[in-house]
């Protein structure tokens, strides 16, 4: 057993995602698994080396660290570009010259059937090699998708149960060339033998099109555990407009690491929020059916 915790380094983790982190670890400790933290930097733009060493000092600091060496999506290109040769031999890879806005303003399929809300209309999976070299001739660089058949894929949830969801052309590499996150993951959670990926239920419904892309590339499907996000009082998803909601905030007002970790441990069902605790013992405690199936709020009392 091994499962993994992997943030993209775009800035200060909240306790949302250390409380996804802590979940992870505990969950791999508890079944005498190994475990693995990976940095989903693949935008340059947004991902910087001082936001990783920054989430990797936070992690370290509530007890969750790896393994083995971290491991980096931005140098790991080839591998990904590998996977889409891959499918591209297998007749499953298109250009798609379509701007985020021409796709979103599209509301029907070519065929006249309706599109659900975020899924891609397939605007350019049918062109013609001539309309192909006009919008090339315009300058336009292309994304690459995946050609799909409207298939739908099951995933049986620790946390969230069963949920099935259709798969669309997702995006395989974007137009400046970087892989697209759906193909990194499940090429990374292969190649690092990862069989249990815990994360946020916010990325629930992409799990068909991972595993869908796992089928095409012949790769072992892992088991998910999708957990409720954390809010604020207010009752949104928790972000740094509710305030001290990051370690370094916290750790300048003077609460504690171990605090933390108790707050962060009864939002988990593990423990109480002022029960004084270590990583060692709520992963020794740890039991999925212990997990709530609400999200958390977060409230500054807890402190």
């Amino acid at each position: 057993m091994r499962g993994r915790f992997a943030p993209s380094p775009t800035g200060e983790l909240h306790v949302g995602n250390l409380r996804t982190a802590l979940a992870a670890w505990c969950s791999a400790r508890s079944q005498g698994g190994g475990f693995v933290v990976r940095m989903e930097d693949l935008d340059p733009v947004t991902s910087s080396p001082e936001h990783e060493a920054g989430q990797l000092a936070d992690l370290a600091r509530l007890g969750v660290v790896g393994d083995v060496p971290v491991v980096r999506q931005s140098e790991r290109f080839e591998l990904y570009r590998d996977a889409i040769d891959r499918l591209d031999r297998l007749g499953l890879v298109y250009p798609c010259y379509g701007t985020r806005r021409e796709i979103r303003e599209a509301s029907t399929a070519p065929h006249g059937e309706p599109v659900p809300d975020g899924a891609y209309p397939g605007t350019c999976r049918d062109l013609t090699a001539h309309e192909r070299a006009r919008r090339e001739a315009d300058g336009r660089r292309p994304a690459l998708r995946l050609r799909t058949a409207g298939e739908q894929h099951t995933v049986d949830d620790v946390v969230a149960g069963r949920f099935t969801g259709a798969v669309d052309d997702v995006v395989l590499q974007r137009n400046d060339g970087v892989p697209a996150y759906n193909l990194a993951v499940v090429i990374d959670d292969h190649l690092q033998g990862i069989t249990e990926v815990v994360r946020g239920d916010d990325l629930l419904p992409s799990t068909p099109r991972q595993i869908h892309l796992q089928q095409l590339l012949g790769l072992d499907t892992p088991v998910y555990a999708h957990v409720p996000l954390v809010m604020g009082d207010d009752g949104v998803r928790l972000a740094k407009r509710h305030g001290a909601v990051t370690m370094a905030r916290l750790l300048e007002r003077g609460i504690s690491v171990e605090r933390l970790l108790a707050v962060l441990g009864a939002g988990l069902g593990l423990c109480r929020p002022d029960e004084p605790i270590d990583a060692a013992e709520l992963a020794a405690r740890f039991d999925w059916t212990r997990v709530p199936r609400q999200p958390f709020t977060w409230r500054d009392d807890l402190l």
